[in-house]
């Protein structure tokens, strides 16, 4: 007979073998503990992967705007669309936030209110038109890009109802840059012009704004910024108050904007210039700069001329 090694020590594979196969309290509750600490590391990750992908589709979006204003300009005698972003009527009237998807009502009777009217065709999901990290989507998106010039919200009684999205449009857009800079100029028409920028399609970046005063506003989170409740003015976007120690070379942000040779790009928060909505068709006059306004704007340098 052999002997057992030593050390050796036999396992009882019967019955009281079988009603201990299954883990104890502590094994269990080390195993929670685990999954717990890999979900804590796993999930910051995820969030990042996510704001990524929305990020991506994001420059689709600018991409595709891009590529219908383009379009546009090709089946109109090379002229992009009016901007909607006035307010007034005949020879009175001003310039309004550029991120207007439908005016307050038309200009003249030859031009439209809403953005849509130009571009339906080209660009039929309105999603298209509306920054995919802004913290929520106007809830009336959809329909009043479809409504048009029809477009009357529901909610309120106002006759004119106007739409704020959450990017800057700046075709056929004039604005007031001050000092050397003068006058900022959209580009008219895809051959460009003396003095016109190349700048179609931005994301929200500005400051001052009304509905946040003394505060930096971006449909692109950035550290430490809050979600602005939509109105039936302007949609949700992100901000931060300058009095919470926020200040634009401290903001940490991936902006893009969509220009006329086609491509989208990236720009950061230290390459912006700072533009004011004017109150002058001319561009020459701006709003004070007194928080109760559209505020400041920040277009990428090489947007300009």
């Amino acid at each position: 007979m052999r002997e057992k090694p030593i050390g050796f020590k036999g396992y009882n594979l019967g019955r009281d073998s079988r009603e201990r196969q299954g883990f104890t309290l502590i094994e269990l509750l080390v195993v929670i503990g685990i999954i717990s600490v890999l979900m804590g590391m796993l999930l910051p990750v995820l969030g990042k992967v996510r704001q990524k992908a929305r990020t991506m589709l994001g420059m689709r979006n600018q991409r595709e705007i891009v590529n219908g204003v383009t379009m546009f300009a090709g089946d109109n005698d090379g002229q992009y669309p009016e901007s909607v972003a006035t307010v007034g009527f005949g020879k009175l009237w001003n310039w309004s936030d550029p991120r207007k998807l439908t005016g307050n009502r038309t200009r003249t009777p030859g031009m439209y209110r809403a953005m849509s009217e130009y571009l339906r065709s080209y660009i039929p999901d309105a999603s298209t038109v509306f920054c995919t990290n802004a913290p929520t989507k106007y809830k009336y998106l959809q329909q009043s890009w479809d409504a048009g010039d029809d477009w009357d919200n529901p909610d309120t009684s106002f006759p004119f109802d106007p739409v704020g999205g959450t990017y800057c449009f700046y075709w056929n857009y004039i604005g007031f840059l001050g000092g050397r800079k003068g006058i900022f100029r959209g580009p008219q028409s895809h051959a460009g012009g003396p003095g016109e920028g190349k700048l179609l399609v931005t994301d929200y970046f500005g400051y001052n704004c009304w509905q946040s005063p003394k505060a930096y506003g971006s449909c692109e989170k950035f550290n430490g910024a809050s979600a602005m409740a939509e109105t039936w003015l302007l949609s949700s976007y992100w901000y931060s108050l300058e009095s919470e120690r926020v200040y634009l070379n401290t903001i940490d942000v991936l902006l893009h904007a969509g220009y006329t040779d086609g491509h989208v790009g990236s720009f950061k928060s230290s390459e912006v210039v700072p533009m004011r909505v004017s109150l002058t068709s001319d561009g020459s006059v701006p709003y004070p700069d007194d928080g109760v306004g559209p505020g400041i704007f920040y277009l990428p340098k090489n947007g300009l001329r």
